[in-house]
């Protein structure tokens, strides 16, 4: 009989060891970085139709969508505001607008100038997305705030715009949980690209499992689409105004869902610091 056959087993580091990338790091960083406080200038900059949609991935699940319109004022603060009533059939979960308010207050542009001394980057290597070649970078927060929640995760760098065109992670802060009341912790965020220019996030999804009584695991899923862009003035000269000329294409993903802000005094329009992000098709 012959002897079985040898199986080498090999430990793998949880840390990342490629080589170096053709560009020194540091100077990723800061092209991103500086892609990234102009790209949440011209973000802010549109309006556009928000859908979110949260999923009972179950035989007798239901589903959660909300509609709204995300504009600014001239006093610059963004809104959401209702387009249709919300239309639910949800058997296991209960959602509702404040729900929304909160999806729709996820940080978007959290590595700006301003922002990447609070972090610490490792180059984990480069990935193909679509027709993308990206650098992708491991992102931690130096530090942990009980004010403030900080992203964790990795993001995804276009080798030719170096702009950040693709984030998963989660938010984190010195007190454990979310920052929210949500069930979902991680967030997988794609961009599309505007004018060939700048990196927009356009598309969100997340996945969280639900313990339930009879033991079983119930699978939610939340999807959040950006579409129809418009373009409105900018009072802040040092923002570009590039006008788009046709609407980002959708991405082949499961239609999404709309989400609101904080509620102001009318229920259908909300205070929108910052809107939730989408993906899209990777495609200059």
């Amino acid at each position: 009989m012959a002897p079985p056959p040898k199986f080498e087993v090999k430990r793998l580091s949880s840390e990342p060891h490629p080589g170096p990338p053709p560009i020194p790091e540091q100077e990723i960083i800061q092209k991103f970085a500086a892609s990234e406080t102009i790209a949440k200038k011209i973000y802010d900059a549109y309006s556009f139709t928000q859908t979110v949609r949260i999923e009972e991935k179950s035989d007798t699940g239901g589903k959660f969508t909300a509609v709204g319109e995300v504009y600014s004022r001239p006093d610059g603060q963004r809104y959401w505001k209702a387009v249709k009533p919300i239309e639910s059939d949800l058997k296991l979960t209960n959602f509702t607008m404040a729900d929304v308010h909160m999806i729709a207050n996820l940080p978007l542009f959290f590595l700006t100038t301003d922002d990447v001394g609070n972090y610490t980057f490792v180059y984990a290597g480069d990935d193909k997305l679509d027709a993308l070649h990206t650098y992708v970078f491991q992102v931690k927060p130096k530090m942990l705030s009980r004010t403030k929640r900080y992203f964790e995760g990795a993001i995804w760098i276009d080798d030719q715009d170096l702009a950040i065109v693709k984030t998963f992670g989660k938010f984190v802060g010195e007190i454990a949980g979310n920052g929210t009341n949500l069930p979902f912790n991680r967030y997988e965020i794609y961009r599309e690209n505007f004018q060939q220019k700048y990196w927009l996030p356009t598309y969100a999804i997340s996945d969280e499992y639900l313990d339930q009584k009879d033991e079983s695991q119930l699978h939610l899923r939340l999807v959040v689409r950006d579409e129809g862009f418009k373009f409105t003035p900018i009072t802040d000269s040092a923002a570009p105004a590039p006008a788009l000329s046709t609407s980002p294409t959708a991405p082949n993903a499961p239609q999404a869902t709309s989400s609101p802000a904080p509620r102001p005094a009318s229920p259908n329009e909300a205070p929108k610091p910052q809107a939730p992000a989408t993906p899209a098709p990777h495609t200059r």
